[in-house]
Order: C-alpha cells, then structure tokens, then sequence
C-alpha cells in the first residue's frame, strides 16, 4: 500500500475504534432505559390498569431512593453528582480537571447514581451520563495513547467523543455532531466535522446494535402541508418556547437555592424530593415518571395522557401532565442526581403541543412534533439539535417546515425566561463551593 493512503486508512481505523468503544460504552446505559420503559407500563397511566400494590411502590418508591441517592452524593459518591455535561464543558475549559471530572471514579459514580434513579422511575434524560462516557473514553484513549488522532487537539478529541456519546445514547449522529458545533465548541469547523460524523456514526451503530428501533418514538404518517405546518409553528412555538424556558429557568434557580441546603442535610432534602416525586406520579397516573420516551410513544398512538385512566376531566386532563412534567424533573436535577433535560424539555413541549392541537380541532401528531422542537429548544436554546433529535425520533421529514420554524421561535423565547443558555448556567453554579 502506498504511503500516502497508510495516513487516511489508519485516521480512519482510528476513529472507527473511538466511536466504537464509545458506543459499547453507552450500550449499558441504553438497556437501563428499556428496564424503565418496563417499570412503567406497571402503572395505570402506561397500561390502563388500576392501582396495585405492586404499581403503588414502583411509583412511590422515590420516597426511598431519593434520600439514599442524596447521602451518597455527599459521602463516598460525592464526585458523581451533577449532570455530565457540565463537567465536560469544564473539562474543555480547563483540560488540567479533566483527570479528575472525567476520571473513572467520578463516570462509575456518575452512572451508578443515574442508574438507581433511571429504576426508580426519576422523570431524567440520559444525555449527561452518555456525554460524560464519551467524553471519558476520548480522554482516557489519548492519555494512554498520546498520539492517537494526531491531527486533533486534545479539547477536539474530547469534544468529538462527548458529541459520539450523545450519539450512541439517542440513536442520532446528527445530532451528535451539531451538539459538538453548537454548544461544546461554539463554532463549525470542517477539522473537526468530518472526523466527528465517522465517530458519531460508530458510536451510534455500535450502542444500538440487538435493541434500539430506528426512531424510538415511532412512524408518524399525518400528512400536513406546509404552509399548515407554519401557521401552526407560530403559536406552538411559542407557547412551547415559553415552557421550556421557564422549565430551564426554574432548573437553575432551582439549583442554585439547593445545593447549599441538600448538602447541609442530604436525608432530610431526599425525603421531602422523594415525597413530592412519589405524590405527583401517584396522583398523575404515573405519567409524571421515567424520562419522557414511553409517554411520546403513548401519545403518538393516539393515547392522550390524563391524570388517571378515565379520568372526568376529559382531554383538560393534559393541564395537570404539563404541570407535572415541569415540575418533577425539576425536583430531581436540582438536587444534583445525574441525568439529563433533554427528554424531559422534549415530552413537556410534546404534552403542550399534542394537546392544544387536539382542543382546537388540528392534528395532534402535528401539535406532539412542533411541541416538542419548541420545549426542548426553548429550554436549550440550541435549535440545530432539536430539529435533528426531533426528525430522528418521530422519523418524519415532512415536518422540516414546521419543526425549523417552532424551533427557532422556542429558542428565541426560551433566551428572553433564561438568558444564559441552561448547561452553561448549571456549569456556573457547578463551580460555586458547597459548604463543607
């Protein structure tokens, strides 16, 4: 073989085998998501079903995991709290950290406490622990090996491995790779573009192989013009835009009043956490619970969610789901348990959307897609990402129109409730000492 292909054959191996590992790394993470999903449909909200003893404890049992999570997090597992990714970004800012945030104690930590509250029905996404893997597993591969990907910087490698393990979490290179550009790195680089798509593509194939559907939410098949998809897109974006910013509002503040107090009393915090978790999925069906996925997928079947199955209040009941799927992720990100907003900013915009549309007489599949781009962007502040995770999970590119558009509006709104972008402002407070 000639010289001058040995270079791009070996970049290429080399990148193949960052995705790669970076996807068996995050394969584990996907199957405790389908465990939740099977936790769920014990409840009455997933299956239809009455209460039961054994529903009861499931959607109680945050009662006692919370307070258990909470000691760990200020004893021995101290070095796993918080999301992930606002470690990673620390870890870009100052590479010196990265030996420490994004060592094994702190990821094996970080991903035992999501693991416990992911089983305990706790209302997270999964992409802070994905990003966090990923990120690990970039930096552990160029510590051990200086010169692997030598054309990359160090903070270019982390970057692409973060991006991979978003990737590998949610089924989505795409979206991997404009969350590197959007949020990790600030800008769009052609270095950095084609060698993260290799990895986040590895990365995706790799995690997903035996489980993962092609779009995790299903096929929708509404046909909507256009022009619809717009005229619908202004007041979803909005409205959605508004949730999802004052849902990232009320995270931070949130946050920001917590953790000085949760880490003064770490079991007396989880108990009163673990109450109110336990009491809004008790009294919302179960529909407050796990991160959000199940309940889209139930929606998207044509099952509207309501406070408890036949429920009086009738379609109105999708006022108390929206309520209490701003609150609950709240009462647990803000007391620093590992996880993600994503799906959570994702199935609130989805329960608005789906549900205003149905009461004005439109497509309710149509009102669950710009719902969804419009909560997450507003909560993010990222639209590029939206529009793709939005495409790859309900696996419709007819919406482009609609979701580009509800998504620009809910990230532009989303800014005005939260002008500091919501992972940035959690890496801020993530810096404030706690009391000792």
């Amino acid at each position: 073989m000639t010289r001058h292909l040995r270079h791009p054959l070996a970049l290429l191996l080399q990148l193949t085998v960052l995705g790669a590992l970076v996807g068996l790394a995050c394969w584990p993470l996907n199957r405790i998501d389908q465990w939740q999903d099977s936790l769920l449909a014990l409840l009455p909200g997933f299956s239809d079903r009455p209460w039961t003893l054994s529903s009861v404890l499931v959607a109680a049992s945050p009662l006692v995991v919370m307070p258990l999570l909470l000691r760990l997090q200020s004893g021995r597992l101290r070095s796993g709290a918080g999301s992930g990714i606002p470690q990673t970004m620390l870890s870009l800012e100052h590479p010196e950290r990265a030996a420490v945030l994004l060592g094994p104690v702190a990821t094996i930590a970080r991903l035992a406490l999501w693991t416990a509250a992911s089983l305990a029905l706790f209302p997270l996404g999964r992409e802070g622990p994905v990003v966090q893997v990923g990120a690990t597993v970039a930096h552990a591969l160029r510590q051990r090996f200086p010169r692997w990907l030598p054309a990359l910087s160090n903070n270019q490698v982390l970057a692409i491995g973060a991006g991979s393990g978003l990737a590998g979490g949610f089924n989505s290179p795409l979206m991997g790779l404009v969350f590197v550009m959007e949020e990790l790195t600030g800008r769009f680089q052609l270095t950095v573009i084609w060698p993260g798509a290799i990895v986040c593509v590895a990365a995706a194939l790799v995690s997903n192989l035996g489980g993962i559907g092609l779009f995790p939410l299903g096929l929708t098949n509404a046909l909507v013009p256009e022009p619809v998809q717009l005229l619908w897109a202004l007041p979803l974006g909005i409205g959605g835009g508004l949730l999802g910013g004052q849902f990232a509002r009320l995270l931070v503040a949130s946050t920001a009043w917590l953790k000085p107090r949760v880490a003064r009393q770490p079991v007396a915090w989880g108990l009163l956490l673990g109450a109110g978790l336990a009491a809004l999925a008790l009294l919302s069906g179960g529909w407050s619970g796990g991160d959000g996925e199940a309940l889209m997928r139930h929606m998207l079947a044509g099952s509207p969610p309501q406070p408890v199955p036949g429920s009086p209040l009738g379609a109105l009941g999708w006022v108390l789901v929206i309520g209490a799927r701003l609150v609950a992720p709240v009462l647990a990100l803000a007391a620093g348990v590992p996880g993600g907003l994503i799906d959570p900013a994702f199935s609130l915009g989805a329960v608005f959307g789906s549900g205003l549309l149905e009461l004005l007489g439109g497509s309710s599949a149509l009102g669950l897609a710009l719902g969804m781009a419009a909560g997450l962007a507003g909560a993010t502040q990222l639209p590029l990402t939206t529009v793709l995770f939005a495409m790859r999970m309900a696996g419709d590119s007819q919406w482009l129109w609609g979701l580009l558009l509800s998504a620009v509006l809910g990230a532009y709104v989303g800014r005005s409730l939260q002008a500091k972008p919501v992972y940035h402002a959690l890496t801020e407070i993530g810096e404030a000492p706690s009391p000792s």
